[in-house]
């Protein structure tokens, strides 16, 4: 069965840009956030990986003996490189099986007295266990650092991911969301620890025009194109040369080097954001609606498994995150609908010890449930323009191609 959109759905959900947003001005972005999160003030930086090097550079000053930093072995290569950066190790903990979040077990294997932090990840939307993270961090006297980078406006017992821990960060990259097209938000509760992150932040972050030009042409761009029709030209056209030349790194836009750039973000582009922000509540409760009408449906196939929500969390959904029953479904899945303009995806290829670009990072190790997640995970945007027709095609391809 053929399947092909006319018009590109991008695989994650990023709130639209409007003309009125691209006036110039001067607000706090940060304070804007952090009152509708219900946060301590936030610390703006140029990315999510610059917050989480900030963060891995003010703890390193207070603990310059540890030197280890544990992070899922199934998450993104960014996080690696960043760890890496900010001259540490990059330690990766195998995960549970068919789930993004740490294995108990291995995550206490790999927690000792020479761990810095230890970093639960909110993939997607769904909010990690921080609890069991902060339980076998505190045993050995390390630090816990929430990657919320894909999750702004999750919540969990009633707060905001990145409170559990002792810091959280998020991203204000394309598709997450809120975006400035490149951008982070980096929190901490306790005052102090604050202020040291604030000067660590300035120390790392200087003015930069060549970085600062290429993000606010990249803005304008995210403004223009980032609809169905500009996302085929944008998006879709380079996907489908990364799928022809059999190069998924490439496709999913995992293809990342050093040094990660390290700058202060503009003031125009902290306006668009903030003149964005104001609609970003009534965005993600309309990405809720979308979940709640066509997570039933994807449930209903036999052999599909739909990460949702852990009790006592809510959490955002920029895409649905599927695990097929074998890699082999999975696989027959994408041929049909990766390059077929329906928003269907990837999220990471690989585990991270298995990156070639990562050899000499990322120490090669045994994550088989890391590795088994990859092979089996498959993502479909859930953008304001995915329709119950579309997802009908979707799910007639889940059904059609199981075997």
């Amino acid at each position: 069965m053929s399947a092909h959109r006319h018009h590109e759905l991008p695989p994650t959900a990023g709130l639209p840009l409007q003309l009125a947003d691209l006036w110039p001005g001067r607000r706090d972005l940060a304070t804007l956030v952090a009152t509708q999160i219900g946060s301590p003030p936030l610390i703006l930086t140029c990315s999510g990986s610059a917050a989480f090097m900030v963060a891995l550079k003010t703890l390193a000053a207070r603990n310059p003996q540890r030197r280890r930093v544990v992070v899922p072995a199934y998450t993104c290569p960014l996080v690696a490189l960043a760890v890496h950066q900010a001259g540490l190790e990059v330690v990766p903990c195998d995960v549970r099986r068919s789930h993004f979040d740490f294995d108990p077990d291995s995550l206490r294997k790999a927690c000792d007295e020479r761990a810095l932090a230890v970093v639960p990840t909110h993939i997607g939307g769904r909010v990690a266990d921080v609890a069991d993270a902060r339980a076998a961090a505190r045993a050995v006297g390390a630090a816990v650092i929430e990657d919320a980078a894909q999750s702004l406006g999750a919540r969990a017992h009633h707060a905001s991911v990145g409170l559990d821990g002792d810091m959280g960060f998020f991203s204000l990259a394309m598709g997450k969301g809120l975006t400035i097209y490149e951008g982070g938000l980096l929190l901490a509760r306790d005052p102090r620890l604050r202020s040291e992150l604030v000067r660590t932040a300035h120390e790392l972050a200087r003015p930069d025009f060549h970085w600062q030009s290429r993000r606010c042409l990249g803005l304008l761009g995210y403004w223009a194109l980032y609809r169905p029709r500009g996302l085929r030209l944008a998006y879709g056209r380079p996907l489908r040369r990364a799928l022809r030349a059999n190069d998924p790194v490439r496709a999913v836009g995992d293809d990342f080097s050093l040094p990660l750039p390290l700058h202060a973000v503009g003031t125009w582009r902290q306006a668009v954001g903030a003149r964005a922000a104001v609609r970003l509540p009534d965005f993600l409760y309309a990405c809720l609606e979308r979940a709640r009408r066509h997570v039933p449906r994807l449930k209903a196939i036999a052999g599909v498994r739909v990460l949702e929500d852990a009790p006592d969390t809510f959490g955002t959904w920029p895409f649905f995150l599927l695990v097929l029953e074998s890699s082999r479904w999975r696989d027959a899945v994408l041929e049909r609908l990766w390059p077929a303009g329906f928003g269907v995806s990837r999220l990471f290829i690989h585990a991270l010890p298995d990156y070639a670009y990562l050899r000499g990072i990322v120490p090669g190790m045994d994550v088989p449930n890391a590795r088994d997640f990859a092979a089996r995970s498959l993502t479909i945007g859930n953008s304001p323009w995915l329709t119950d027709a579309d997802m009908d095609r979707i799910c007639e391809v889940l059904e059609r191609t199981r075997s």
